[in-house]
């Protein structure tokens, strides 16, 4: 169970055994710990899509690399390959 949420809920609790609290304070305290709970919900889904997306990022740089590491071989490769025939002629 989420922090956010039992806060209020034990100040609500608090406050009723205390005798001075309305149950429309005690309602708006679960309210507001609904809505919390709700906000930090959402944030939590809205983090786990934005780590996908940072994966999917990474995985499309990582191709990247990859593929300009191969050019650079194939480029190496040429360039050994037209500095051996200068040397035999």
């Amino acid at each position: 169970m989420s922090k956010l949420f039992l806060i209020p809920v034990m100040v609500a609790g608090s406050l009723l055994m205390a005798g001075c609290a309305t149950q429309e304070a005690v309602e708006h305290a679960q309210a507001t710990a609904d809505q919390a709970l709700a906000a930090a919900n959402a944030a939590g889904q809205k983090a786990d899509q934005a780590q996908a997306s940072a994966q999917s990022a990474m995985s499309a740089a990582q191709a990247a690399q990859t593929t300009a590491n191969q050019a650079l071989q194939g480029v190496t490769d040429l360039q050994a390959m037209h500095a051996k025939k200068g040397q035999r002629g």
